[in-house]
């Protein structure tokens, strides 16, 4: 008889039966989504005579010198192949086992499609349903492989919400909430990953200001889990904490990541310094592949607008160790600009709080509108090329709806800004001014909806 998938087992009757501890099968369950028990409604675990005998298979793989991890990633790569891990195993009859019989409309149907299991897991974290949401991810860890769960779950997951936020469809309240979750689980695998088994040792990070940090987290992940040596710093790494990292580990590489075009700025102050020392750095992020032009501009390499395609990158940086590619710098009219615009940006801002109140308008958005405008030109400026805020724009309008502001609010702005900057810099900066009345007359600064 094939080995019953029915949740109709208590916790004792588990503990009893395969000796393990209660700590350690929790640890399991959290950590690696196996094996993964169904709830009654009062919330209490139950499990079938399959998960029985799952449990067992990793305690004999432990007995046998294999790690923890090892032994989850075998079970689940099986699974992914379509096969049973147990084969021929049976269990114990259920009149040796403290049966609990609950009603069967307790349990919800198991769904093992990725699209339908990342469908589960957006929903819950949109209701704030921690429970929903661990159980679906706990489901998708059990009969997918990590890289495809972290891919197909989570990336995308995060990637759609992000969306509906931008649509004003998702708070940022949910979006904080997923992502929580998320790091949450890619930080209990790379602590759960295997002991480095090859020489190199790769620092992974985000420049100062950037605190998007999951996708460089799932690089991390992905290396750690391909024997290397993963150093992951986090968020908003200062450029001198990099260079005294890699002088303490002996790193072979640094990866960092940035997602908008300030931090693509500090990005490219943090790799300046570090290839100046002859340390080998590479760099990705959203705003990359957004505004190509930037690649040009960053002393590294480039891994991509592909996760999959930035591992391999690093595999063959690491093995090859090609020259570092030379930078482009800013023109000499382009320093002259930022000098200016950084000395006179705080009476910029002053103007235009002037202009506003004496039109009669509210100026309760000016200092989101204000820091955001003035950040993205000086980074703008200081990597040489004035259109790289174009890709930023929409993001301005965003914000600016969050606070239930119309578009034509932030058309306004835009062309006050121009106005403004024009009054106080004068010929000066020319370079913004033309960009600004480029837009304007373009219809660029109100993208359609």
């Amino acid at each position: 008889m094939p080995i019953s998938m029915t949740p109709a087992y208590n916790l004792k009757a588990v503990l009893k039966e395969t000796g393990i501890k209660p700590d350690v099968l929790r640890a399991w369950e959290r950590r690696y989504g196996i094996p993964l028990p169904q709830r009654t409604s009062g919330g209490h675990r139950l499990y079938s005579e399959h998960d029985i005998e799952m449990i067992k298979w990793l305690i004999s793989r432990q007995n046998d010198g294999m790690s923890i991890s090892r032994a989850a990633d075998m079970w689940k790569e099986t699974i992914s192949r379509g096969l049973d891990p147990l084969g021929e195993a049976r269990g114990k009859p259920a009149a040796d086992l403290n049966l609990v019989a609950p009603p069967q409309a307790i349990f919800l149907p198991v769904e093992t499609g990725i699209d339908t299991l990342r469908a589960q897991w957006l929903t819950a974290c949109m209701n704030f349903n921690e429970i929903a949401a661990e159980q679906a991810l706990n489901q998708a860890f059990a009969m997918h492989p990590v890289e495809t769960v972290c891919l197909e779950v989570l990336q995308r997951a995060m990637t759609e919400l992000g969306g509906l936020w931008y649509e004003n469809r998702a708070s940022i309240q949910q979006e904080h909430f997923a992502s929580a979750l998320a790091m949450r689980r890619l930080d209990a695998l790379i602590s759960a990953s295997p002991a480095p088994t090859r020489p190199h040792t790769v620092i992974v990070g985000c420049p100062a200001d950037e605190w998007h940090s999951f996708t460089p987290m799932l690089l991390a992940l992905f290396l750690r889990r391909r024997g290397l040596n993963i150093i992951y710093l986090g968020a908003n790494v200062p450029a001198a904490h990099f260079a005294e990292t890699v002088e303490s580990v002996s790193a072979s590489l640094v990866v960092l990541a940035a997602q908008q075009l300030n931090t693509a700025a500090t990005l490219q102050q943090s790799a300046a310094q570090l290839t100046a020392r002859e340390i080998s750095v590479a760099f990705g992020g959203r705003i990359f592949a957004m505004q190509p032009g930037l690649v040009k501009r960053i002393s590294g390499h480039y891994l991509g607008d592909r996760l999959d395609a930035a591992i391999e990158r690093v595999e063959s940086l690491l093995t090859a160790r090609p020259a570092i590619p030379q930078s482009l710098s800013p023109s000499a009219e382009y320093q002259q600009v930022l000098q200016v615009f950084t000395a006179r940006r705080v009476f910029v801002e002053s103007s235009l709080s002037q202009a506003v109140r004496a039109r009669g308008g509210s100026t309760s958005y000016l200092a989101v509108a204000n820091k955001f405008m003035g950040d993205n030109i000086l980074s703008a400026l200081q990597l040489g090329d004035i259109t790289f805020v174009d890709s930023e724009i929409d993001w301005l309008i965003v914000l600016l709806e969050v606070q239930n502001l119309s578009r034509t609010v932030v058309h306004d702005y835009l062309e006050l800004y121009s106005d403004v900057v024009a009054l106080e810099l004068g010929d000066r900066a020319a370079i913004i001014t033309r960009w600004l009345d480029n837009h304007r007359q373009a219809g660029k600064t109100i993208p359609s909806l």
